[in-house]
């Protein structure tokens, strides 16, 4: 998978079409917030052109996160247990096409969704 191809696969895609169907956790305002934090993390990966040391994929892993939970808090805590799965996927995956690989979560060190 190329970071074009994950960019056009979010977890908001989901998440557009279960608000769609009455799901009440989800608002335009986040699931299009959730979307600008989930696009400059892809970003900001992509800048790193390949040369990524571990380090440099993790400040982006620790960066995308931090602003998740503050995104979280801002819109009532709507990051339950299927969005925390489909965005540590997202995330991994992103970080994983950069050249990162881990067994472990690497989420886990900030996250609080």
């Amino acid at each position: 998978m190329t970071f074009d191809e994950l960019s056009k696969n979010k977890p908001t895609l989901e998440w557009k079409q279960r608000m769609d169907e009455d799901e009440d956790l989800f608002t335009n305002e986040n699931i299009n917030a959730t979307n600008e934090i989930l696009d400059s993390y892809i970003h900001s990966l992509k800048e790193l052109r390949g040369n990524s040391t571990k380090d440099e994929v993790v400040e982006c892993v620790k960066k995308v996160v931090i602003s998740l939970n503050e995104l979280n808090e801002h819109y009532d805590y709507f990051i339950e247990t299927m969005e925390r799965e489909e965005l540590y996927e997202f995330i991994t995956e992103a970080a994983s096409i950069a050249g990162f690989e881990s067994d472990d979560d690497i989420t886990e060190e900030w996250r609080e969704w």
